[in-house]
């Protein structure tokens, strides 16, 4: 099974433990709860060495990530999710399952993803403004991630799944030339 599909599907499960009417724990605050394992993770090469070897049993593994979560003060769903991935030996593949999950959740509470770029820092405002404007567009609420793309002129491009809106200079040169192309001006 790709990695992504394994990804996928143990971040369904979580969202359904995690957005349970009964859950303790708060979806953003999972995320958190798991971003900060996986900080302590990254963060120490002889940690990742010992949780992702299979010469060491998964007994001691999972003692090693309750002390981590201890320290961390992890939920136990985090907690216990967390050891999930060390019984099915997946503890390697905790950041795309974190991504998957972001993703799945924000799709189950409504809202779309917008990967947003633009060719300087966006003020509030205009933050604003272009978030109504994609949420008007999508019929959704967008929960959106800003970049500043040095290839850009001026303008925005906005991703939303698989669909761009255009905004930025350059795709308006292009619709121009496309539009004078058809017209058989140049």
């Amino acid at each position: 099974m790709p990695l992504s599909a394994v990804a996928a599907r143990y971040a369904n499960a979580l969202a359904d433990v995690v957005t349970a009417s009964a859950s303790a724990v708060e979806p953003k605050a999972a995320v958190a709860e798991l971003r900060s394992f996986e900080s302590a993770l990254l963060g120490s090469p002889e940690l990742q060495g010992a949780l992702m070897t299979p010469a060491i049993a998964g007994s001691r593994k999972k003692a090693v990530v309750g002390r981590i979560a201890d320290q961390l003060q992890l939920s136990r769903i985090a907690r216990n999710f967390l050891f999930v991935l060390v019984d099915h030996r997946r503890i390697a593949a905790l950041s795309d399952v974190i991504q998957s999950f972001e993703l799945v959740i924000d799709e189950r509470l409504g809202f779309a993803r917008a990967d947003i770029s633009s060719a300087r820092n966006l003020t509030e405002p205009q933050r604003t403004l272009l978030n109504a404007q994609l949420e008007k567009l999508t019929g959704k609420r967008i929960r959106p991630h800003f970049a500043v793309e040095s290839s850009l002129i001026g303008g925005v491009v906005a991703r939303i799944g698989s669909t761009i809106y255009d905004g930025s200079v350059r795709g308006q040169l292009h619709s121009l030339q496309r539009r004078l192309s058809a017209e058989g001006r140049l």
